[in-house]
């Protein structure tokens, strides 16, 4: 056999077993991944290299080497996930860099961090006034995680004693002209609904690039044109805009009625209407 067929079948023959390899590591992002992640990744890809190259003496060393290197952090991480000791020893330490508003100066020696490099981490983490931060930790991966001060965090309708409805995964239904029955069984919808709401929106189907049904039921769309603008349907906010209407109907009724039984109803009547509406109010206004 030619050499250059023995090249051939050595660097396929190793290309799937380096996917079979990274299948069962750890999933991480480079981002993410430790020093010790790193170290591991490099060393397989260079032994798989040079096996693929035939450099190596003894091929079957190099793929013991490379069995020992592929299979120690799966054993390694299967022992942190039973030892925090072993994840400490493996992965190191977090260490908190601010506490309580205060930055801990030794603490950024300790992990050789600059200044300079310590502002560029909390900028890149929105963290752009420091007396905003309560809290920060850089974490085993190098990740700096930011904790701002109680008063300084964005307002959640938690905070506001709003209710909100829970959301879940939009499903796409349109994707290159083509409806996606899975998509419009995952949301619980059919084709007569989505030709409906193609039809109240002007729009061919032929003409639609991608098509998304959230959690409200509210279908969204992208044109192959983006010079073509769609209409927004606004039926929600013309409910909701109805019921308010009707609530202020009832509550003039009952002001401009003498008789007391009439007087009551209304006031009954745009009683239970406004709890609907606080109900709705959820769903109707996101």
């Amino acid at each position: 056999m030619s050499t250059w067929l023995i090249f051939l079948f050595n660097s396929i023959i190793l290309f799937f077993l380096a996917l079979i390899i990274s299948r069962y590591m750890k999933k991480k992002t480079l981002s993410r991944a430790t020093p010790f992640d790193f170290i591991s990744y490099a060393v397989i890809a260079i032994i798989i290299t040079l096996i693929s190259l035939n450099t190596v003496n003894n091929v079957y060393f190099a793929l013991t080497t490379l069995v020992v290197w592929a299979l120690m952090p799966m054993l390694l991480d299967f022992a942190s996930m039973k030892s925090k000791w072993v994840y400490n020893l493996i992965h190191g330490k977090e260490r908190v860099l601010v506490k309580s508003g205060k930055i801990l100066e030794d603490n950024l020696s300790k992990e050789r961090i600059t200044g300079q490099e310590f502002l560029q981490e909390m900028r890149s983490k929105k963290a752009f006034n420091l007396a905003d931060v309560e809290f920060a930790l850089m974490e085993t991966s190098g990740d700096i995680s930011v904790s701002f001060k109680a008063d300084k965090k964005p307002v959640t309708p938690h905070d506001l004693g709003k209710n909100v409805s829970s959301t879940a995964e939009p499903q796409t239904v349109i994707l290159d002209g083509n409806i996606l029955n899975e998509g419009l069984v995952n949301a619980g919808l059919n084709h007569g609904w989505l030709n409906t709401q193609l039809e109240n929106k002007g729009i061919a189907l032929e003409n639609v690039f991608l098509g998304q049904v959230d959690s409200s039921g509210d279908l969204y769309v992208d044109l192959f044109d983006d010079m073509i603008q769609i209409p927004k349907t606004q039926v929600k906010e013309m409910l909701y805009a109805s019921l308010q209407k009707a609530h202020a109907d009832l509550i003039t009724f009952s002001l401009d009625t003498d008789d007391k039984p009439a007087k009551t109803m209304y006031l009954q009547n745009a009683q239970k209407l406004e709890n609907v509406i606080k109900n709705l109010e959820p769903y109707l206004l996101r």
